[in-house]
Order: C-alpha cells, then structure tokens, then sequence
C-alpha cells in the first residue's frame, strides 16, 4: 500500500490550525500534522511546529533506526547536535543513527519532516 492521498490544500492558513495537533509532554510548544502516511509501511509525511520559545532540551538528542528527511518551512530552528541554526529553506537527509537535536527557537518554525520506517536498519 501508499501513503493516503490528499487534493490540494493549504495546512499554514489559519482557517486549518484546527487539524494540527498538540505533541505529548511539550507543554503546549510542539504541534504536528501528519500529511500523508502508508498504514502498512509506518512511512509518512509530516509538519511540526515550534511555538515562539519552544524548547526540547528536556527530551534530549534523538535518534531513529530509518532514514527521515527534513525541510525548514519557516522560520529558524537551533539543533545542539551540530550547534547550528537552521534557517528556512535547509534540508537536511538524516541517515539511519544519527543524532539530532535537542532543538530550540526563539521564533515560530514549521519543518516538513519525511520519514521512513520501512527502511528501519536492525
């Protein structure tokens, strides 16, 4: 099976900040939207979105088993793991294993993530 399919539409206008949903434990600072997911695979499509002041240090650097891409929509993001700021239009393709994060911003940031557990390395 594929990822669902969607027709055209715009989840930045304000009229669809109802379909983004709160991410557990971030006091109210993280917000995601998955766009496209394969049910079978777990591959999917997704926004995150760093309120003003957003702050992830308290989880910590992550890591994941599959391949994800990410994208700056908007705004800027801090990674500790490179001590970096990523400004909008970075991309970035993460292999299998590599550490991320934590993240802050001192500004709203959006971040189209594509992820790929069905290419997760045992």
């Amino acid at each position: 099976m594929a990822k669902n399919t969607i027709q055209y539409w715009n989840p930045l206008l304000s009229e669809n900040n109802g379909a983004w949903e709160p991410i557990e434990d971030s006091d109210g600072q993280l917000e995601q939207l998955t766009l496209a997911i394969d049910n079978n695979s777990g591959d999917y499509t997704r926004l995150t979105r760093f309120k003003p002041g957003a702050d992830t240090f308290a989880f910590g650097a992550k890591s994941h088993a599959y391949p994800e891409e990410i994208f700056i929509v908007k705004g800027r993001l801090y990674d500790a793991a490179f001590d970096r700021w990523l400004n909008a239009g970075e991309y970035a393709s993460r292999p299998p294993g590599e550490i991320h994060g934590p993240f802050k911003t001192d500004v709203e940031c959006i971040v189209l993530e594509m992820s790929y557990p069905s290419q997760e390395e045992t």
